[in-house]
């Protein structure tokens, strides 16, 4: 597939509705654009994940899926079909079993803190979970939309970031813990 893009200001969306693969037009706030976005939202976070990275080994793994996540952007912009491979998901799910192999198990849940870098991994990981439930918002309202193969990639990926940034913590010593407070008496 090759991309031409000759402007930047088309001025076609100035009437609050913008323009799919197929060349029909839905209003931007549409559950299809809505979940557009919200995969497009992830993706800049991964960017903003890998800059504070240092040139670690999950930069390339991660650069990966960046890609993927803009074909998964072009299967949501053509209505009816996905042309989005489910190897993707095995993908995944590899990188995960790599990534968790040497991990401690947890005994308590995962703050979404620590480094810079752990931190950002957490964001990254609740904006796929948004873009997850608005694909099956988007999926429960269009029956046209083929969501089954997408919305595993995102539940795969949420679970790897989640990996990822315990893998980044054990790295640095900054994970964080829950630790239970009392309840107040």
């Amino acid at each position: 597939m090759s991309v031409r893009i000759n402007r930047i200001t088309t001025r076609s969306g100035d009437d609050g509705s913008t323009g799919l693969a197929d060349g029909s037009r839905l209003p931007k706030h549409a559950p299809r654009m809505e979940a557009i976005g919200t995969v497009d939202e992830l993706n800049a976070q991964l960017g903003m994940l890998r800059a504070s990275l240092e040139a670690r080994p999950v930069d390339e793994l991660l650069g990966d899926i960046q890609q993927r996540l803009f074909d998964l952007g072009g299967a949501l912009s053509l209505p009816g079909t996905t042309r989005f491979p489910e190897a993707a998901v095995t993908d995944l799910e590899a990188a995960q079993t790599d990534y968790n192999a040497d991990l401690p198990p947890l005994t308590s849940f995962v703050l979404p803190a620590g480094s810079e870098a752990v931190a950002r991994c957490h964001v990254a990981r609740t904006v796929c979970r948004r873009a997850e439930r608005c694909l099956t918002a988007l999926a429960e309202q269009d029956p046209d939309t083929d969501a089954a193969v997408l919305q595993v990639y995102l539940n795969r990926l949420s679970d790897l970031l989640f990996v990822i940034a315990r893998w980044l913590a054990r790295e640095d010593g900054s994970e964080v813990l829950w630790t239970p407070r009392p309840a107040p008496e």
